[in-house]
């Protein structure tokens, strides 16, 4: 059963190896202002690009921009290394918030070491975090449940290096152009290029190539509006409005999401109630079949000549900055970024203290 004591000590994890690196800092600033504002005791543990975890110090030192005070990696290999030093111990921490976006983070990785030492944490379980991480993956899991998607392909870094001219030949024969080239395993649209026509084929699998030994080729949806919806629960998920994405850019790249602000952000999408009650039925849908908890943004194409909708991904730790669509959508739905992230925290104790009734041994 979960306490209900009005204050917890949470500690935030932000940083980590992932391309995602920069974008995990500025989410980490917002939860812990919120969190603190909610009440909580936040004790920051950072992750440096490396992959060593840094004690409180050097933690606010990387998380502030201070990084001529953070430790520099040496040779000493890698690995789980101390957490802090002998005068400087870890205070006791009731659950982790872990705002890692991407690979080593998001992916089930951090998940599954959180699990071993028996430490409630928000978010998807070691399976929902890894299968949503997995675009291929999660499609598998979506047409199993006859959830819409856009036609796809799906490519391997080595059988494109190996042969490139049957790789293209079998896109051309079970795709049209324009398409839509993705490392399956990266999150902010990392490594994604939209094709054109046969002449921008291999440099869009080449670049994608870069960051997964394993790509995903798809179907570009025509006139599309970029749909999203915030997830938020456990074993009764919610919905939250959907908003809409207009990319300052031909689509919502790396760039228009966190480098040239020229993107707009329409709360609540301009749909009928119809279609948004549609939208958010299948995000909640989507949430469930990969088994998430926690929270989850499900984000969705809208073709622009028939009105069809298109499940495109499940992001199991969303961008978490205040301008970030995931509380947005929430605010726009009466949660307060404070509250929103004090109930992250209580589900994750909710979920560890359901978790807890497992027997371990005969």
């Amino acid at each position: 059963m979960v306490s209900e004591r009005a204050s917890y000590r949470v500690g935030v994890l932000f940083g980590g190896r992932s391309s995602e690196h920069e974008v995990s800092l500025a989410s980490a600033r917002n939860v812990m202002e919120a969190l603190r504002q909610a009440g909580h005791q936040v004790v920051p543990i950072g992750i440096t690009p490396e992959g060593r975890w840094l004690p409180q110090p050097d933690a606010l030192a990387r998380l502030t921009g201070d990084v001529a005070d953070a430790p520099a990696p040496d040779d000493a290999g890698w690995g789980l290394l101390p957490h802090s030093a002998p005068d400087q111990p870890l205070p006791a921490i009731d659950v982790i918030f872990p705002v890692l976006h991407g690979p080593y983070g998001e992916d089930g990785t951090v998940q599954g070491l959180l699990e071993m030492v028996n430490l409630p944490y928000v978010g998807s379980g070691v399976l929902a975090s890894a299968c949503a991480m997995d675009k291929v993956i999660a499609r598998r899991l979506f047409a199993e449940a006859g959830l819409p998607q856009t036609r796809y392909q799906v490519v391997l870094r080595h059988e494109w290096r190996q042969a490139p001219e049957r790789v293209a030949e079998r896109l051309a024969d079970a795709l049209s152009y324009p398409m839509f080239v993705k490392p399956a395993n990266m999150g902010s649209s990392v490594g994604v290029s939209k094709v054109r026509d046969a002449g921008q084929l291999a440099a869009a699998l080449d670049i994608a190539a870069r960051f997964d030994r394993k790509l995903l080729v798809e179907d570009a949806v025509p006139n599309p509006r970029e749909i999203e919806v915030s997830v938020l629960g456990n074993l009764a998920p919610i919905a939250s409005v959907p908003g809409e994405i207009v990319p300052g850019n031909e689509f919502y790249d790396y760039n228009a999401k966190y480098i040239d602000d020229n993107s707009d952000l329409i709360i609540p999408a301009r749909l009928d109630a119809a279609s948004s009650e549609q939208v958010r039925a299948y995000a909640v849908a989507a949430f469930q079949v990969l088994d998430c908890e926690g929270l989850a943004r499900v984000d969705f194409l809208l073709d622009g000549v028939s009105g069809d909708f298109f499940l495109n991904e499940v992001n199991t730790m969303p961008g978490f900055t205040r301008i970030s669509m995931y509380p947005k959508l929430w605010e726009a739905s009466g949660v307060s970024y404070p509250e929103l992230v004090d109930r992250l925290v209580r589900l994750a104790l909710e979920r560890h203290a359901e978790r807890q009734e497992n027997q371990t041994t005969r």
